[in-house]
């Protein structure tokens, strides 16, 4: 007579820890944006290009001082709005067209599982382009003065600010009107966000409407700091945060994943 024994290993079906996939949904969204050509050139090879530029060439009237002292805070604000709001808004209207977020949106990863993997995407991704451009910015004399917590501060809030931005495009809009507007809006911050151009050479009305744009509170507010030593610009800090609570307000309330 014989007999069986269950084995020592048996299936047990079903979905993965929710922190695995999460960490395993933002490093597909990580290496999907660094290997899009166009994701880079928005990320990496615009700012890089308008650092080096601008700070060599002596094109645009930054006041007293190095070039680079100026560019580099708006720089780095640049490259934050480039992936948080621009790239993010492109990529995901596309997913959204695709039919890619309803495919997610059924699986065993919830929906803000699915959109804290962006997060994190969003911020691998800008961890990366910040230590570029600092490395590029400190070759070409840059010194940076401030408190790096501030720093840090600015750096996050700008995030939030142009994520939720970046998500209610996308998730509003249809995916080339997305695609037409995010650049749109790119190249007009660009212009008149203080990025490159001090907002003091506009006419004095427009200063004040375009002081409340958020690439503009976060320019100014990690100039501030990086450029005269503030230790806290609140008054910046606190323009973000209102962006940052409406936009990510309005982006779950409004968001289509079909």
């Amino acid at each position: 007579m014989t007999t069986t024994s269950t084995g020592t290993y048996a299936p047990k079906p079903g979905a993965a820890p929710l922190p695995r996939m999460i960490a395993a949904q933002a490093a597909l969204e990580t290496k999907m944006l660094l290997r899009n050509g166009e994701q880079l050139l928005l990320t990496v090879v615009i700012p890089t290009l308008l650092l080096v530029l601008f700070s060599s060439v002596d094109i645009v009237d930054t006041g007293e001082g190095k070039a680079v002292d100026f560019l580099a805070p708006g720089i780095l604000a640049l490259a934050v709005m480039s992936t948080a709001f621009t790239g993010q808004a492109i990529a995901t209207g596309f997913e959204r067209r695709y039919g890619v977020l309803k495919r997610l949106a059924s699986s065993p990863l919830p929906r803000w599982g699915l959109m804290t993997a962006k997060t994190v995407s969003v911020l691998v991704t800008e961890v990366l382009q910040i230590v570029l451009l600092t490395l590029i910015a400190f070759a070409l004399g840059w010194s940076p003065h401030g408190n790096p917590a501030a720093v840090l501060l600015l750096l996050v809030l700008g995030t939030a600010a142009f994520s939720g931005l970046g998500l209610l495009m996308a998730g509003t809009l249809k995916a080339e009107a997305t695609l037409a507007a995010a650049n749109l809006v790119f190249l007009l911050l660009l212009v008149g966000g203080g990025v490159i151009v001090p907002l003091d050479k506009f006419p004095d009305a427009a200063q004040d409407v375009l002081a409340l744009l958020p690439v503009s509170a976060l320019s100014d507010g990690l100039r501030d700091v990086l450029q005269h030593g503030s230790a806290m610009p609140w008054g910046e800090a606190g323009i973000l945060a209102v962006w940052a609570v409406v936009g990510l307000a309005a982006a779950g309330r409004f968001f289509r994943w079909e």
